[in-house]
């Protein structure tokens, strides 16, 4: 079998498998030598921002001399995205090596007539064996969907647990109350280890903090008003965290969306909550966050050119923020797309409803679950651009927004994962890289 069948058999997965038990993954972990007993962990959770927080702490582990694994979903252009060692995608070969060594354990268990791994198992199972196999020192962990029966929840001895921001996503999956789905969120936390928390939903918190109480877990929350910004400019932001470990120091971020001051606090959070475990000095913090890549969430591929992949209430309404922030110095141009499992209607309208456009140009993504371009050209037109463009295909729309979003404008294209996904590889292919 070679990487390409390797890549087919797992997206094949979910055709022929249901959700397994906690348990489960548990001893397939065993059947394959405990890996995850290798390396530490910090295990991240949370509905938006867990991805950015796990990107933020991998920098500054890096820039501590750690090795450093980095598991997080889903991926933008290639599957290998999902596993990085030292900040880097692994290479096909090692993709391969380690799906070979999973998937012979699921031929074993199938043959027991027992269960198959799912898809995000079978990728998990893959990160502890990569992960180990490497010799990493540490792995950061970003769960799948939820936290409490999450595959990435068999891990059972994290440094740190971390949960990001909640918000209503996956409703059918982990409840219809912020407080359910914080519980759910909550379920990562290990009794004794502490965990670092965003506290800015009073609901979430109380749910988040009560759990960890009940587990004798330290508890530490970080709160919008924890961290003063300084700066915003079209190249990043410069804040501080202003309390007794760090005091007045100045960080920089690479990223120009707000919300990532909070992902960033989170990560420092957790450097200081560990400074016993993880020896870091501030200026090699410092570093680590001025050095920070994540993609797709207000990640700058081009010059003027910014890629988000908001595809929720949160998502759209933190990308707003940002938008609202730089039309006052640039004209803006949007490059639209969403999926039909999404409410891209109310999408829209939040957009429209802040946001003034020169220009507005809308696409299609996502295969079977595609929003037809025109359908997306009507929502907009009753919004009140009367001039909204529409191409079927993506490199098409990104040529045209990229044109007239002019040499003074900033290109925005936003409303799907899959659509960040395709610009870039697009992008990567038209620089010939």
């Amino acid at each position: 079998m070679n990487y390409e069948e390797a890549v087919a058999y797992i997206e094949e997965t979910p055709k022929f498998t249901t959700k397994n038990k906690l348990e489960h993954t548990k001893e397939c972990l065993k059947r394959l030598g405990n890996p995850q007993e290798k390396f530490r962990v910090i295990h991240v959770a949370g509905t938006n921002g867990k991805g950015s927080t796990c990107a933020f702490l991998t920098s500054i582990l890096r820039e501590a001399g750690y090795s450093c694994g980095l598991f997080t979903s889903p991926h933008l252009v290639e599957i290998n995205e999902r596993f990085q060692i030292n900040e880097v995608n692994i290479d096909n070969d090692t993709f391969l090596s380690a799906f070979l060594k999973v998937k012979k354990l699921a031929d074993e268990l199938v043959a027991e007539g027992n269960y198959h791994p799912t898809y995000f198992e079978m990728l998990f199972l893959m990160g502890m064996v990569i992960f180990a196999d490497a010799g990493v020192d540490y792995v950061t962990l970003e769960t799948g969907l939820g936290g409490r029966l999450d595959a990435t929840t068999a891990v059972e001895n994290p440094v740190a647990c971390v949960v990001a921001s909640i918000s209503f996503d996956h409703m059918q999956y982990l409840g219809n109350t912020i407080e359910e789905i914080a519980a759910e969120k909550a379920g990562i936390i290990v009794p004794g280890v502490p965990v670092i928390y965003d506290g800015n939903d009073p609901k979430a918190a109380e749910v988040i903090r009560k759990h960890a109480q009940e587990l004798g877990s330290p508890a530490y929350e970080v709160k919008r008003e924890d961290a003063v910004i300084h700066r915003i400019t079209k190249t990043g932001i410069e804040f501080s965290l202003d309390n007794a470990h760090y005091g007045k120091t100045v960080f920089q971020i690479p990223f120009v969306a707000k919300y990532q001051v909070m992902n960033g606090s989170l990560a420092l959070k957790t450097m200081e909550v560990l400074k016993d475990v993880i020896p870091a000095s501030v200026d090699t913090i410092k570093r680590g966050m001025m050095g920070t890549r994540w993609q797709g969430r207000m990640e700058t591929i081009l010059p003027g050119v910014i890629v988000d992949g908001a595809h929720n209430e949160d998502g759209v309404a933190k990308f707003v923020e940002t938008a609202a922030h730089f039309q006052e110095e640039y004209p803006l141009t949007l490059l639209f797309s969403a999926v039909d499992d999404k409410d891209y209607t109310e999408m829209i309208h939040t957009i429209c409803e802040k946001i003034k456009f020169r220009n507005v140009v809308v696409t299609q993504v996502g295969g079977y679950r595609m929003v037809p371009a025109g359908v997306l050209q009507d929502i907009f037109r009753k919004e009140g651009y009367e001039e909204v463009q529409a191409f079927e295909e993506i490199p098409e729309a990104f040529e045209y927004a990229h044109t007239v979003k002019g040499e003074d404008g900033l290109l925005f294209c936003v409303g799907s994962l899959y659509l960040v996904g395709e610009i870039k590889s697009f992008v990567r292919e038209r620089n010939g890289r």
